[in-house]
């Protein structure tokens, strides 16, 4: 098995005031780098969606896909994207889609969701935080694309009724005082994780 990654940065904002989330600093760096270094992709396997000019993240020098269908029809587009891309890379059978606004992704996100999976029998699995899924951070067989494709085509924009036609195994993080799944939707929230930050950067999230 060869895992490929996905950043979804596709969205347009609006609860931040617009721009990129990804690019706000948290502390003295972007939450993409903060995202990018807890993934520790392998290289050549991770890949950013993200629409409209994609200069925007040059100096990251990572290969940029735009939603597979038009108009901001939400993650599951992306991930299609990110699924397109990886059948261009050798050896891939899946991908695990994360969202670029969540700095403080576990860095055994991936180890966690295929153990889960493979335990569950499962097309797909996704992670789980103090009682709550997390559909846009899963891992997705490249096997599916076809039927995701139909599926967006046929106006279907929810991940969970998507991927619940085939099974998803949902697998839990502890909740230790912090949500290791946070995501910086607000300015508000944006302060929220600089009140975290000398937690996670004291080596307390796994």
């Amino acid at each position: 098995m060869s895992l490929a990654y996905v950043i979804l940065a596709g969205g347009r904002a609006t609860r931040m005031g617009g721009g990129d989330k990804p690019l706000k600093r948290l502390g003295d760096r972007a939450i993409l780098d903060r995202v990018i270094d807890r993934l520790a992709a392998p290289a050549g396997r991770l890949v950013l969606n993200a629409n409209a000019d994609p200069g925007r993240f040059a100096s990251y020098s990572l290969p940029v896909v735009s939603d597979a269908l038009p108009d901001y029809p939400g993650p599951l587009a992306g991930i299609l994207a990110g699924l397109d891309w990886a059948v261009g890379q050798d050896g891939v059978t899946d991908i695990l889609s994360v969202p670029g606004d969540c700095p403080f992704i576990p860095k055994n996100l991936a180890s966690r969701l295929l153990t889960g999976r493979a335990g569950a029998g499962t097309a797909f699995a996704c992670a789980a935080s103090d009682g709550w899924t997390h559909p846009v951070i899963g891992l997705w067989p490249i096997s599916c694309r076809d039927d995701l494709r139909d599926a967006l085509v046929a106006g279907e924009r929810k991940i969970d009724r998507f991927t619940g036609r085939y099974g998803c195994a949902a697998v839990e993080w502890p909740h230790e005082g912090y949500d290791p799944f946070f995501n910086v939707n607000t300015p508000d929230e944006l302060l929220q994780a600089e009140a975290l930050l000398p937690l996670v950067e004291g080596g307390q999230i796994p």
